[in-house]
């Protein structure tokens, strides 16, 4: 890193922020603006965005900037007040969702939602147990730190959480020793006297690394939650808003219906609202025991950015293009699976697409080599990630707007990256 601006600004943030504020990549990067699927940084440097999903409908849209700045010219105000941009955007979120999902209260972040979500189960419940799966995260809140699996943290796991493994269909497990497991789960926290409150979970599974569940498997395993009192609640954080290309959420590929229904900041295009439904019931219930309300949750100008989102995703078709880019994309991968040793198999669906690296001689995972390959690829100008409990996973998540030539450029440099000695 020789640019002496990006070394004095790293110095200047380690000071304030510590050095434990993460930043990706080897070498920092200072990006200054963006548009579309793409960013650029301080030096002029363009790069093609295939990582951040949260600018949902693409970086700085020009309808999303101007809802923001009209509503903001206008009136920004606690959320304790009428405001017909508030009741509009639940009444159109909601029209994307069906029974039992029938009321909506708006958050900040996915952190909150999941949070808001938890405690409503389990006063719903009577129960405090939550089981998540065994490489997975859903939050920075206090509760959900200690049901989170997939980052490093002071916490345990707390008594009140079982993490469970998740069958991976395209690795040959039809799920049956799975349920089994979430069985001994709730049979465990029933008797340590937690009961089950909730499980939740991703609904494309992106931090396990992109799983495919077998059929059926997530209906099967809310059952047995709900047979022991206990909810389903789905983080659509990621997965919704048409991110695969299926639906409008994630959950509605696995044929299920959630209790709960949680979003996060791409609603917003980054901007910051999140989102927790769930039933009339359930929420007139809880508000008649407690006094909840999120000052700044659900904002006019919040509002007027989600309501903007959700237009343009109507407008310019954005589920259909993750659809048909999310399809050619995999062609792609998929060849470049035939074409190269390390590539065990594409992942995932429509715009949430990735590659699972495996050392070539052993067939184990290889999270080195997808290390090496994200840095490689922020140098030719691509941004990307990895997930998974091994690291191995190549993660793409680019805003919705992009098109396959676009998705071309990034593949083609994945291609000849993956061509390089290692």
């Amino acid at each position: 890193m020789s640019d002496p601006n990006i070394q004095n600004l790293l110095a200047r943030r380690r000071r304030v922020l510590g050095s434990g504020a993460p930043l990706f990549y080897d070498t920092p990067l200072h990006l200054v603006r963006g548009e579309g699927v793409w960013v650029e940084d301080a030096a002029g440097r363009r790069y093609l965005d295939c990582y951040n999903n949260v600018p949902h409908v693409g970086h700085c849209h020009p309808q999303v900037v101007a809802a923001i700045a009209r509503q903001a010219a206008q009136l920004n105000i606690h959320t304790r007040y009428l405001h017909e941009t508030v009741v509009e955007l639940a009444e159109r979120l909601l029209a994307t969702m069906a029974e039992p999902l029938s009321a909506v209260t708006f958050c900040c972040t996915g952190t909150e939602a999941n949070e808001l979500a938890i405690r409503i189960a389990r006063f719903a419940s009577g129960n405090a147990g939550i089981i998540v799966s065994d490489f997975s995260y859903h939050g920075n809140s206090a509760t959900l730190a200690g049901a989170t699996t997939a980052l490093p943290a002071p916490e345990a796991l707390a008594p009140y959480a079982r993490a469970v493994a998740l069958p991976d269909a395209a690795s040959g497990s039809d799920g049956a020793a799975e349920l089994d497991r979430l069985s001994q789960a709730i049979a465990s926290l029933q008797a340590q006297g937690f009961g089950v409150a909730a499980l939740l979970v991703d609904t494309l599974f992106t931090t396990e690394g992109l799983l495919e569940l077998p059929a059926g498997w997530l209906q099967a395993a809310a059952e047995r939650v709900r047979s022991a009192g206990g909810f389903l609640i789905a983080d659509e954080v990621q997965p919704g808003f048409g991110r695969t290309g299926e639906a409008m959420w994630g959950f509605q590929s696995h044929g299920v219906a959630p209790d709960f229904v949680t979003t996060g900041k791409p609603m917003g295009n980054g901007h910051p609202i999140s989102a927790m439904a769930t039933s009339r019931e359930l929420l007139d219930r809880f508000g008649a025991a407690a006094l909840y309300f999120n000052t700044f949750g659900g904002n006019p100008v919040s509002c007027a950015a989600a309501l903007a989102v959700l237009e343009v995703i109507e407008r310019e078709g954005l589920i259909g293009n993750a659809a048909a880019v999310g399809g050619h994309v995999q062609t792609r991968l998929a060849a470049l699976a035939g074409r190269h040793r390390q590539v065990a198999r594409p992942r995932g669906k429509g715009l949430f697409f990735g590659l699972e690296l495996v050392d070539p001689e052993t067939g184990r995972p290889d999270g080195d080599a997808a290390r090496r390959i994200v840095n490689r690829m922020y140098e030719e100008g691509v941004l990307i990630s990895r997930i998974g409990p091994h690291g191995n996973v190549l993660k793409m998540r680019p805003p919705m707007p992009i098109t396959a030539s676009e998705a071309d450029i990034a593949i083609d440099r994945l291609d000849a990256i993956l061509g390089e000695p290692a």
